[in-house]
C-alpha cells in the first residue's frame, strides 16, 4: 500500500509540473512573462523581456536562430537558419541555404532528416538511392525534389558558368535527440578522406583491407587524398580533386576501380541485412554511364520527377498579387515528409490580406524586393510589426493571425515551407469571402457592438478578396512601420533576422 501510494504522489507531483511548465509557455506566448520571462540566461536572453512586464516578447519559440555554417569551401557552402523551440517544443524543420560555384560537386553522403530542395537559381544534376534503384534527375529553377532520410545522394551545379542556389527545408532529426547535434541533422559522408571523414575510416584499418582486398598502405593513401572539404571543384588544373580523377578515366578504368570498391563493401556486408541504399548504384551513377547522360535532360532511372512551382498556374491571382501551394495532391512525395510549399508576389503598395493557417507552421524567406510583415498574438497584442528585405528569414506561428504587405518600391515575393503536406485552406480574416463576411449577422453585429447595416457598411467597403490594393488613404511613408514603443520594439525585432542575399542567395 504504501509503495502504490508513493508512485502515486509522484505522478501528482509530475503531472503538476508538467501542467505549471506548460502554462507558461502559453502564457508566454501571449506576452506573457512565463517561464524566465524576466531573467536573463543563456538563449533567452536574446528575446527576453525585463522584470516580466506583460505583454514583452520573452518567447525563445518565437526567435528565429541565426545561421549556422554547415560547410564551407573553396566550391561552396552550406548554412542552416534555425528556429527556436522550447524545452516542451521543438521547431519541427529549419531551412538550409545551399550556395555551389560552377563544376562543383557536393560529395555523396546521406542524412537522418528530409530533404525538401528549391532550386531558387542555376541548374542541378542529383543523384540518389530511391527504392534500392538508383535516380538521376536533371533540375531547373523553380524545381522541387524530395531526397529521404537515409537515402545517398550527390548534387552537382550542372549550369557553365552560373552559381546554382538552392533553398531546403531539413526536417528536425528523431533519431538522436535535439542536442545531439547544433545543427538539428546530421550528414554521413559516403565519400571522403581527411576532410570529410568517410563513415568507412571508422572501421579497424586491418578489417577493411581485407573488405577491400588491398593492402593497409593502399587502403590508407585510398582513403586519406581527399581533403578539400564536402563541396569539391570536379575540375582544378591545378590541384585535380580525387573526384575529377575518376573521372577523367576511361570507362573501362572506372568499372575496374568500382568493382573494387563495390566488391569490398559487399564482403563487408555479406552478414548484414540488406541495406535501404546501394553502394554500389551510387558509385556506379557517379563514376559510369557517363555516355547515357546527354542523352536524357531530365534524368535517368526510377523515382519521382520534379515539379516546377514557377511553372503552376497560381492558385489565386489578381490585379495586385498571385499565390502559389504546392501540397501532396500536386506533387506526392511531399506527402511522405508531411510538408507543404508556397510563393507568393505581391504587387508595389498590395497586401496579403490578414489571415490564419489553421493547419501548419509557415517558414519563409524573402526573394525580391521589401515589405513588412505583422503578426498579432492569440490575445489580440502585436507581436510583431517588421520590414524585411530580400534574404530575411521568418515563420509564423499556427494560429496566428498575420499578413504581409509590399512596400511602394517595387514588388514584393517570398517563398517557404509549411509543416503540413496537406491543403492548408487559409482563413481570410478580412476582404471579400473572408471569415468575418461569411459569418456576418446579428451575432457578428453584436459582437462588435454595432447594428447590422453598420456591420455591413464596414465589410462591403473591400470588394477584392485575399490579395487587397493598397489604401488610398496611407500616408506618405506608408513603406516603414510607425515607430513602436519601447515595449514593442524590445518584443518585435527578434522575430525575424536577416542573412544577407548576396550571402546565402547571390540575388542582383
Amino acid at each position: 500500500m504504501g509503495k502504490i501510494s508513493a508512485v502515486f504522489l509522484a505522478l501528482l507531483v509530475v503531472c503538476f509540473a508538467l501542467v505549471a511548465t506548460v502554462g507558461g509557455f502559453y502564457n508566454q506566448d501571449e506576452g506573457g512573462a512565463g517561464i524566465g520571462g524576466g531573467g536573463k540566461g543563456g538563449e533567452r536572453e536574446e528575446g527576453g523581456g525585463e522584470g516580466g512586464e506583460p505583454g514583452v516578447g520573452g518567447n525563445s519559440r518565437f526567435l528565429l536562430r541565426e545561421s549556422l555554417d554547415v560547410v564551407r569551401t573553396d566550391a561552396g557552402h552550406m548554412r542552416v537558419i534555425r528556429n527556436g523551440g522550447h524545452r516542451l517544443w521543438r521547431s519541427p524543420m529549419h531551412m538550409g541555404l545551399i550556395t555551389m560555384e560552377p563544376n562543383s560537386l557536393f560529395i555523396p553522403q546521406y542524412l537522418d532528416s528530409n530533404l525538401i530542395l528549391f532550386v531558387r537559381r542555376g541548374e542541378a544534376r542529383i543523384g540518389h538511392v530511391y527504392e534500392d534503384d538508383f535516380a538521376e534527375r536533371h533540375l531547373k529553377t523553380g524545381d522541387l525534389y524530395r531526397i529521404a532520410s537515409g537515402s545517398a545522394f550527390y548534387l552537382v551545379n550542372a549550369a557553365e558558368g552560373q552559381k546554382l542556389y538552392i533553398i531546403c527545408s531539413i526536417e528536425t532529426s528523431e533519431n538522436y535527440g535535439w542536442h545531439w547535434h547544433q545543427h538539428g541533422f546530421r550528414s554521413f559522408f559516403v565519400g571522403g578522406g581527411t576532410n570529410p571523414t568517410s563513415i568507412l575510416s571508422g572501421f579497424d584499418p586491418l578489417t577493411m583491407s581485407t573488405a577491400f582486398n588491398v593492402s593497409v598502405d593502399e587502403l590508407r593513401d585510398f582513403m586519406t587524398r581527399q581533403h578539400l572539404g564536402p563541396i569539391v571543384y570536379l575540375s582544378d588544373s591545378s590541384a585535380p580533386s580525387m573526384w575529377s580523377k575518376f573521372l577523367d578515366l576511361k570507362e573501362h578504368q572506372r568499372l575496374a576501380h568500382l568493382k573494387r570498391i563495390v566488391h569490398a563493401e559487399e564482403e563487408a556486408n555479406q552478414d548484414e541485412e540488406q541495406p535501404t541504399w546501394s553502394f554500389r548504384k551510387l558509385l556506379i551513377s557517379i563514376f559510369g554511364e557517363e555516355k547515357n547522360r546527354d542523352d536524357d535532360t531530365r534524368g535517368r532511372g526510377r523515382g519521382p520527377e520534379a515539379c516546377n512551382i514557377y511553372e503552376r498556374k497560381a492558385d489565386f491571382k489578381n490585379d495586385y498579387g498571385w499565390s502559389k501551394a504546392v501540397d501532396e495532391n500536386d506533387y506526392s512525395p511531399l506527402r511522405h515528409s508531411d510538408i507543404g510549399v508556397y510563393l507568393v508576389n505581391l504587387t508595389a503598395g498590395s497586401m496579403m490580406a490578414p489571415h490564419v493557417n489553421p493547419r501548419a507552421v509557415e517558414y519563409g524567406i524573402v526573394l525580391r524586393g521589401t515589405g513588412r510583415i505583422q503578426i498579432v498574438f492569440p490575445n489580440g497584442s502585436l507581436a510583431m510589426d517588421a520590414q524585411v528585405k530580400e534574404g530575411d528569414a521568418f515563420w509564423i506561428p499556427r494560429y496566428f493571425p498575420f499578413c504581409q504587405i509590399a512596400s511602394r518600391a517595387g514588388p514584393f515575393e517570398f517563398f517557404g515551407f509549411t509543416t503540413s503536406s496537406r491543403d492548408n485552406r487559409p482563413q481570410f480574416l478580412v476582404g471579400a469571402n473572408s471569415l468575418l463576411d461569411n459569418m456576418r449577422g446579428p451575432e457578428l453585429a453584436a459582437a462588435f457592438g454595432v447594428d447590422e447595416e453598420r456591420l455591413g457598411e464596414i465589410l462591403d467597403a473591400q470588394r477584392e478578396s485575399t490579395i487587397l490594393p493598397s489604401s488610398p488613404v496611407a500616408p506618405s511613408g506608408e513603406g516603414e512601420p510607425t515607430k513602436p514603443s519601447s515595449r514593442e520594439e524590445r518584443a518585435v525585432p527578434k522575430m525575424i533576422r536577416s542573412f544577407g542575399s548576396d550571402m546565402i542567395m547571390g540575388f542582383d
